[in-house]
């Protein structure tokens, strides 16, 4: 497999101690990969870094310093530390300053476009912004571009998806962040705040009628930049009840967003939340649909079946660092269907895509 050309490209995980970073540390050291793992916690991460024999590292986002210090001996980063509307920037920062590539698995729609405003500056100091190398969002990503090459002319787009899965307690916690912003949609190239669940459709998923409801999904930034489709909408599979519950949440936005109500929350989350377990994540299945139209009404739709989401992460993270640290990619800010093809999502294994309803 080459390991002998990734050892010599060491790159850091920062937030190696989640649940999802703990999936793509342990994969990357069973690939033979030279990392570095790090985060805020210096209990989290010694116990970590002591199980998988790696090094490791325990510092704040805001200790300039030991964060360029850190970077200093690596080729790329692999920011895997939530929620990313405040950890990304100062490490987009950071690697700008030293000269690092930075990858992270948001799926947060602001993230990304806070990585269009850096396109410039990633290309003068020749490094890749690649953020969204997991589930978030490299299916939809791929099966965007996808979708375009089959329609050059489209000027809508719209995709969803739905898992078995459970949410890990950074995605919860992201979430809960969220929930009072409502939705948002791409519109004659520009993005739109709309309440939450403000369109439903329905469609099979493996044979069942299922609703689908609106949300904010990264691909509102993503798809748009892979594509330069000008109108977008992204959806997620629900229960029927749940697009009534969505509505008079976003009807209780300003409460939500209070600072004890948030405390609140994050505080039950995290005593509750742990994520899908080994089994769930073995056999869990992620299922995910895309139309694109043209002017004149003609559509185009396809379908990717692929695995667990989580398990997903972990597989797309690792390869898309093996892919950029091969140097092909050129410098600025990429998605994942720009740096490596819309084709990426099925070498990750256990993925089909085909055409038509």
């Amino acid at each position: 497999m080459g390991s002998s050309f990734y050892m010599s490209m060491k790159y850091l995980i920062y937030g190696a101690y989640g649940y999802t970073g703990k999936l793509i540390s342990k994969l990357a050291v069973d690939k033979g990969h030279e990392i570095i793992i790090a985060g805020r916690d210096p209990g989290s991460i010694k116990q970590l870094g002591e199980h998988l024999n790696v090094p490791y590292l325990s510092y704040e986002l805001d200790d300039n310093e030991a964060l360029d210090n850190s970077l200093r001996d690596v080729e790329a980063v692999l920011h895997c530390a939530g929620p990313y509307s405040k950890t990304a920037l100062p490490m987009i920062e950071a690697c700008l300053r030293c000269g690092i590539h930075y990858l992270d698995i948001t799926g947060e729609l602001d993230v990304f476009e806070l990585a269009v405003t850096k396109n410039e500056a990633a290309k003068k100091a020749g490094i890749v912004l690649l953020p969204g190398v997991g589930f978030d969002v490299v299916p939809t990503d791929c099966l965007a571009s996808y979708l375009k090459s089959k329609m050059p002319d489209a000027t809508h787009l719209e995709m969803g998806f739905k898992g078995v899965s459970k949410l890990s307690r950074g995605t919860a916690l992201t979430m809960a962040e969220n929930m009072h912003k409502g939705g948002m949609i791409r519109e004659n190239g520009m993005l739109k705040q709309v309440p939450s669940a403000f369109k439903t459709r329905e469609t099979t998923v493996n044979g069942k009628l299922q609703t689908f409801v609106s949300i904010p999904w990264g691909d509102v930034s993503t798809a748009f930049h892979s594509t330069d489709i000008p109108n977008i909408v992204l959806y997620t599979g629900v229960h029927p009840k749940q697009v009534s519950t969505m509505k008079r949440l976003y009807g209780l936005r300003g409460l939500l967003k209070l600072g004890f109500i948030q405390n609140m929350i994050r505080k039950r989350i995290k005593k509750t939340v742990i994520g899908p377990s080994d089994q769930l994540r073995n056999e869990g299945r992620s299922y995910i649909w895309g139309e694109v139209k043209n002017s004149s009404g003609a559509t185009f739709f396809a379908r990717l079946e692929t695995m667990e989401g989580y398990k997903l992460t972990s597989i797309t993270a690792v390869a898309a660092m093996e892919k950029l640290l091969k140097g092909n990619v050129f410098p600025g800010f990429k998605t994942p269907s720009l740096a490596f093809g819309p084709d990426f999502i099925l070498e990750a294994g256990d993925t089909s895509r085909t055409d038509g309803e």
